[in-house]
């Protein structure tokens, strides 16, 4: 019996065994990797160069746009490397170092997501109170709550992934160290593991959730209090791209976690994965720009100022 201290590699099986697949998927999944890394870090930089832009809800999805970069690279670099790797292998430390931040944005996102949901309330529900309530400090505090109960949280599950026990068995049937396929591969210890994973997560992911639905709830009781047709239009607009990546992130997130690890929910929770590490991230930017004027007007002047200058 192997404890987790005495096992100095892992062997992760990846999404397929099939050589044929494995270059297509390597290509796929770079060019993912690529565009999310271009549209999340172009979204930080053209909020911060952009006067216009310079509101509590774009200072929010800029951190959301941080969240997703650190997210998408937690797990993006070493599953292509064993794409085209012959040794599929992760170090100890580097499946607890992917563990913990993987963890860590997970919450932090979540709860980014809630922040972005209170602040549309406060938009829509305050407009005339929304600029002295929304402070630059109020604004520091509020998004500093997600990165720190998130990195604590994740501190919390991963000193739970010391008592688990391999009997021998090192190979991970998934393409990153998810916590659902160590615990369904370990032979002892899963109890605590499973039992913290299941109640932290749902409880988390449930709150978060939670303060999304109630803030949700009076923006739309204050947005069917406007006589203006025009401004009831365009406050669905403002929460349309909101709602939209708390719908595609909590469900795959919920579906991947709230569940018992077994073999088969495993093997489809790998293929949920890979929706959420590569693909949310990448969408995310494209949800919120596509259907943004304010992003699509900046962009225009930005590309005009390089225009000029060059």
């Amino acid at each position: 019996m192997l404890s987790f201290t005495d096992v100095t590699a892992f062997i992760l099986l990846g999404l397929t065994s099939r050589p044929e697949l494995q270059l297509l998927l390597f290509v796929i999944f770079l060019l993912v990797y690529i565009v999310t890394l271009v549209g999340d870090v172009g979204v930080i930089i053209l909020i911060r160069v952009s006067p216009q832009l310079n509101s509590p809800m774009y200072f929010f999805l800029s951190h959301l746009s941080f969240a997703d970069v650190w997210f998408s690279s937690n797990v993006a670099p070493k599953m292509l490397e064993n794409l085209v790797s012959e040794t599929k292998t992760i170090s100890y430390t580097g499946c607890i170092v992917q563990c913990f931040f993987f963890i860590a944005f997970v919450h932090a996102e979540v709860f980014i997501l809630s922040v972005l949901a209170f602040d549309r309330y406060m938009a829509i529900g305050n407009p005339l109170l929304y600029g002295s309530r929304m402070s630059g400090i109020v604004c520091i505090r509020l998004v500093s709550f997600p990165y720190v109960y998130g990195f604590f949280i994740s501190f919390i599950s991963t000193l739970w992934t010391h008592g688990l026990y391999f009997c021998g068995n090192i190979e991970i049937n998934h393409f990153y160290c998810a916590d659902p396929a160590l615990i369904e591969m370990a032979c002892a210890g899963t109890f605590i593991k499973e039992y913290t994973m299941l109640t932290l997560e749902g409880l988390n992911f449930s709150y978060s959730l939670l303060v999304i639905i109630i803030s949700y709830i009076f923006i739309l009781i204050a947005i069917l209090r406007m006589r203006s047709a025009e401004g009831r239009k365009k406050a669905f607009s403002t929460c349309g791209s909101h709602l939209t990546a708390v719908t595609i992130f909590y469900g795959t997130l919920f579906f991947m976690y709230l569940r018992s690890p077994t073999e088969e929910s495993v093997e489809q929770g790998k293929m949920v994965a890979v929706f959420y590490t590569t693909v949310i991230p990448m969408l995310n930017p494209m949800i919120y720009s596509l259907r943004n004027k304010d992003v699509k007007e900046a962009m225009s002047k930005v590309i005009s100022r390089t225009h000029l200058m060059k």
